[in-house]
């Protein structure tokens, strides 16, 4: 979340992580604080600072690149680095800057997916090669929750259902244990509960993938990155090992 930093500090503490693992860091950034307003006060930061976005940014983009005849602040390490930069977004304030800036998208579409077909569209239309990309690239994010049967999976998916009922009503908690059942919700609780989770795929190896599979030739999608949050731990190492094994990365 960029505004809550200054970019040189981002700069340097991604260059640090570059130097202890070479080739393996990509940096996201998104233009929401990512918190409530106490917290951000809290963060004594500027209350206008998304509205610098495109501009850190581009300075970040700077920082991290070679260094320029002249210049005098340098991030160290960082400096000639050149970490990926990718742009977070959930609306289409962020697929038009990345296209404008030519870098990758990444939607968060496993919250807020109302937007995630327009907002690819105006991405790819819209996009400008760049050092880092000569072509559009889109990672849309999804839910996945994958057991060895069905019924089991939508078992788990009930803790993720509850933080989201919680989120709608006014009333956000931390992720809980699975429960037997979800109790009754007004239609219209009911409706934001589902476009919340538009993009969730629960069930089994096999159910998953096929969801997975349409879901990819739906949108394009070059790359998805994804969420599982299931309270028991096992049962979430569980989860990504099965969704491994059923679209052959194992």
């Amino acid at each position: 979340m960029l505004p809550n930093h200054a970019p040189l500090v981002i700069a340097e503490q991604f260059g640090t992580l570059e130097a202890l693992f070479p080739g393996r860091i990509d940096l996201g950034l998104g233009r929401a604080p990512g918190t409530d307003g106490l917290t951000w006060r809290a963060l004594r930061r500027e209350p206008r600072a998304s509205e610098h976005f495109p501009d850190d940014v581009l300075e970040l983009q700077g920082l991290l690149g070679p260094v320029q005849p002249g210049q005098r602040v340098r991030a160290v390490p960082g400096a000639d680095s050149n970490v990926p930069l990718w742009i977070l977004g959930s609306s289409l304030f962020g697929a038009q800057l990345a296209a404008q800036f030519g870098l990758p998208y990444a939607f968060a579409s496993h919250f807020a997916p109302a937007a995630l077909h327009p907002a690819l569209k105006l991405y790819r239309e819209r996009f400008q090669p760049s050092v880092q990309m000569q072509s559009s690239y889109a990672m849309p994010g999804v839910n996945v929750i994958c057991a060895p049967t069905d019924e089991e999976a939508r078992h788990l998916f009930t803790s993720l259902q509850k933080v989201v009922m919680g989120l709608v009503t006014g009333s956000p908690g931390r992720l809980g244990p699975p429960v037997e059942r979800i109790e009754a919700l007004p239609p219209n609780v009911q409706q934001q509960v589902d476009a919340f989770l538009g993009c969730s795929f629960v069930g089994s190896p096999q159910t998953v993938k096929a969801g997975l599979e349409s879901f990819l030739a739906d949108t394009g999608a070059d790359e998805l990155i994804v969420a599982s949050a299931i309270f028991d731990h096992a049962a979430r190492v569980r989860s990504y090992e099965l969704l491994a094994q059923a679209v052959g990365l194992t």
